[in-house]
């Protein structure tokens, strides 16, 4: 069975941001969830596409490794490729209800 799109960014859930105390997916730190053809062992590589909430982020290193463990740790991945962009640039925008509800942002 191919691996889902939403499996992958349900398991990154379990990623929070340590300043925010929200996880990166409902913070909308993930922009691009690919996930490869799958193998003959049936597991799949996973590219990640993912920003941070500014350029300096002293999370930024916890929250890639995070991410790359929190795939490969589904047992249909077998590679995660983190790649940290800005484009677009982060805004409170792309966060998700329960997120701005968390932050008490309206």
């Amino acid at each position: 069975m191919a691996l889902a799109e939403d499996k992958v960014r349900e398991a990154l859930k379990q990623v929070i941001d340590p300043e925010l105390y929200v996880n990166i997916v409902d913070l909308g730190l993930i922009y691009v969830v690919a996930v490869g053809d799958e193998k003959e062992d049936g597991r799949h590589d996973v590219n990640i596409e993912m920003t941070m909430t500014s350029p300096m982020c002293p999370a930024g290193p916890q929250l890639v490794a995070g991410t790359k463990g929190a795939a490969e740790g589904l047992d249909e991945v077998d590679l995660c490729e983190v790649k940290v962009v800005m484009e677009p640039p982060w805004s409170q925008d792309m966060m998700s209800d329960d997120a701005r509800d968390h932050l008490g942002i309206f």
